[in-house]
């Protein structure tokens, strides 16, 4: 059995961690009769090519029950992080797997965190997750800190397209077609309520990227860690990563690929960007 065990749903774009037994629930793209689950084995590039031309409604499946439940395992704590409940089911889905794992196994507990985020900024969580873990963090410390240290974390974005929020039903058409024309993209945070909140419209990437910029120290990053996520858009991730590496002292900045679910969203050449508020 495992004393601590990290669990998340794939928004995380964590598939496994170094030091710390960990387990992931995959999410579920779905167009049609077409589906894509959030798994290591998704072609991602193929996936974001599928949307381009697909022109039907979209919607996501967060996992059930009994996909948490085999998440969980046989571990004696478990530290569930789900993506923000504003825009999935995947947080009450891990409350009903935990009151179904504690009710089988009294001795057992499960923590379950809602981040009110998406993407890299539960990047970060996960990563902190794992300090705590390999520290020998007593299981209520590390839930006690965790959650003060999701308060001192931020998301921001850019978005090239929000096709895929309109076909899912999230953003109305007509706002939709307003991004991508004439270069317009899509700067914006996640809200404290754990939505997806568009702040700015800026004209091509560079306007955008240094609007990322400004927004980054406007929400309070002065160092610690920068999660950059990006969607089949490195050159744009090195850009920034530039920028804030010149700009903040004492950062710490790393770059990877969004996974299925966070890709979907952000689409190509779309980029999450998770930071410390220090």
């Amino acid at each position: 059995m495992k004393e601590i065990r990290i669990v998340s749903d794939s928004s995380s774009d964590i598939t496994d961690l170094e030091y710390v037994d960990f387990a992931y629930s995959p999410m579920k793209i779905i167009a049609g009769e077409t589906q894509f689950i959030d798994n290591t084995a998704l072609d991602v590039a193929a996936m974001a090519d599928f949307f381009d031309k697909y022109k039907g409604r979209s919607s996501t499946s967060c996992p059930n029950p009994s996909d948490w439940l085999a998440a969980f395992g046989d571990a004696e704590n478990v530290i569930c992080v789900t993506i923000t409940s504003s825009l999935s089911g995947s947080y009450n889905s891990a409350c009903t797997a935990k009151q179904m794992y504690e009710a089988e196994h009294p001795d057992r507990h499960v923590f379950v965190l809602d981040t009110l985020s998406a993407g890299p900024q539960i990047t970060l969580v996960v990563k902190k997750l794992e300090e705590y873990v390999k520290e020998k963090m007593p299981f209520d410390e590390i839930c006690k800190n965790i959650k003060e240290y999701l308060k001192n974390t931020g998301l921001v974005f850019m978005l090239k397209s929000l096709k895929n929020f309109a076909n899912n039903g999230r953003v109305s058409p007509i706002v939709a077609k307003i991004v991508g024309i004439a270069g317009i993209c899509i700067v914006g945070r996640a809200s404290d309520e754990g939505t997806l909140d568009p702040t700015h419209k800026c004209r091509g990437e560079n306007h955008s990227i240094n609007t990322l910029l400004s927004d980054l120290e406007k929400y309070g990053l002065k160092g610690g860690k920068v999660s950059i996520g990006h969607c089949l858009n490195e050159s744009a991730a090195l850009a920034i990563k530039k920028k804030i590496e010149e700009k903040f002292s004492r950062v710490e900045v790393e770059i990877h690929k969004l996974r299925g679910l966070c890709s979907f969203y952000a689409e190509k050449g779309g980029m999450l960007l998770g930071f410390e508020k220090c």
